[in-house]
């Protein structure tokens, strides 16, 4: 028997796994800006390394509208152990002797879930109403090959592999207004992420400052001068010209941007954010944020979670990636919490991992997984029609789906974004909505 919760917050008070490949290892759209642009003026006159993108045009999107945060877990984030399905008991406890948190150091989000201690930071944003857990949920297609079963989410078409868009591009094409910011859509990493594959402009940043040709400061105007004169010469007004002058406008206002650094809020030391690439990933995109440079959508990554061996409990492995992971989330929100009423954050991870633990001390690769929701709209709390983890009711050993993934993606799209072309995003597709955001203003 299923069982339906969508539970309010409580109110505030006291690997051997050879088959996976990295992000490094995709392939990378023509459109893509690469921090290859840096270096000699001779790399600069490569007409592939400038994407069509248009002017400079900043925040053409309407306020009503949310900035959209993905944070994809890569490697299958074991769901079971980060929130805790204390209520089922021994048929939970039995089957994880190595690698599930104690019920008493388990912290209580329910009555029947809980977070993984190391989620401690995300608390107080639960707390607040303002963070919403989708359980039990994932794809629909059976693979549990990390790189099909992240292609599939990231392309938004489970099961079909020809689909050479990703969702986030179909959305971005489908919304009724323009933006031609060059920072509508940002992926922090050197390469595009799947999602954002496609005909849509969208910008890969290492970081704020690297955007940048590779000369001493005293040197850059006479050089960026001298390159201007270079495309002016191909003709003046010609689609190359605006071309290269969109990519020194964007390559200025990053220099603006980072050397703003904290602008109105702290820095990452006051705010807790972690002192790894993903606590420096999510630091700058709140810069962006709040810079108002028109950002629409943001891709993040944190990997690590193939976690077949050593997995440990309350410590261990596991344990550092789901406190890098809250403490990036918690550090972010506070960082933009004057925005939060037009902000969304999404996690999600390509698959969860086995009920039953292996002889390793991990988990292998299983099927039901969890998203995290945050944002102002966010109507807080655990959603999820649960399944139980009663024999019967797994899928092949594993947690069931209830929820597939684009049911929570389309609200999102829907309801805080204001896309009403949601099916051409996710073609074929009728979504069911789980009450998970609040209509925008």
């Amino acid at each position: 028997m299923s069982r339906r919760i969508i539970t309010p917050p409580p109110a505030a008070h006291a690997s051997g796994c050879t088959e996976y490949r990295t992000f490094e290892q995709r392939g990378v759209s023509r459109r893509t800006f690469l921090k290859g642009m840096v270096g000699t003026g001779a790399l600069l006159l490569s007409r592939p390394l400038f994407p069509n993108l248009p002017f400079v045009a900043f925040a053409q999107t309407p306020r009503e509208v949310d900035t959209l945060v993905v944070v994809f877990l890569r490697g299958g984030m074991d769901s079971l152990a980060a929130i805790v399905p204390v209520g089922e008991g021994a048929a939970f406890y039995d089957r994880r002797s190595q690698t599930a948190v104690p019920e008493g150091r388990v912290l209580d989000l329910d009555g029947f879930f809980g977070f993984h201690p190391a989620l401690g930071r995300l608390q107080d944003v639960y707390r607040a109403g303002h963070l919403a857990v989708v359980h039990a949920a994932g794809s629909p297609d059976p693979s549990r090959s990390h790189f099909d079963a992240m292609e599939y989410m990231e392309r938004g078409t489970p099961g079909v592999r020809v689909t050479e868009t990703g969702w986030l591009t179909r959305h971005l094409q489908s919304v009724p207004w323009t933006n031609d910011s060059p920072f509508r859509a940002v992926a922090m990493g050197t390469l595009l992420p799947s999602s954002l594959q496609g005909p849509q402009a969208s910008l890969a940043l290492e970081s704020l400052d690297g955007f940048e040709l590779s000369v001493p400061d005293h040197l850059r105007p006479e050089l960026e001068g001298g390159l201007r004169e270079l495309y002016r010469s191909v003709g003046a007004g010609s689609a190359f010209e605006r071309e290269a002058e969109s990519v020194f406008s964007t390559m200025r206002d990053l220099r603006r941007i980072a050397a703003d650094g904290g602008l109105e809020r702290g820095n990452s030391g006051s705010l807790g954010y972690p002192e790894t690439s993903f606590g420096e990933a999510l630091r700058q995109v709140a810069q962006l944020i709040r810079a108002d440079v028109g950002l629409e959508v943001a891709c993040v990554d944190l990997g690590g979670w193939d976690t077949h061996e050593e997995q440990g409990g309350v410590e261990g492995q596991f344990a550092d990636l789901l406190a890098e992971l809250g403490a990036g989330l918690a550090a972010f929100y506070e960082d933009v919490a004057d925005r939060s009423n037009r902000l969304t954050v999404v996690t999600m991870s390509e698959f969860g991992r086995k009920l039953e633990e292996n002889a390793s001390g991990g988990t292998d690769h299983g099927r039901g997984g969890s998203m995290l929701v945050m944002g102002g709209g966010v109507r807080g709390g655990v959603h999820t029609v649960w399944p139980s983890l009663a024999p019967g009711a797994l899928d092949d050993g594993d947690l069931a789906i209830t929820t597939d993934f684009r049911d929570v993606l389309s609200e999102i799209l829907v309801q805080r974004l204001q896309n009403p072309s949601v099916e051409s995003v996710f073609p074929g597709y009728r979504a069911n909505y789980r009450g998970i955001v609040r209509p925008g203003a």
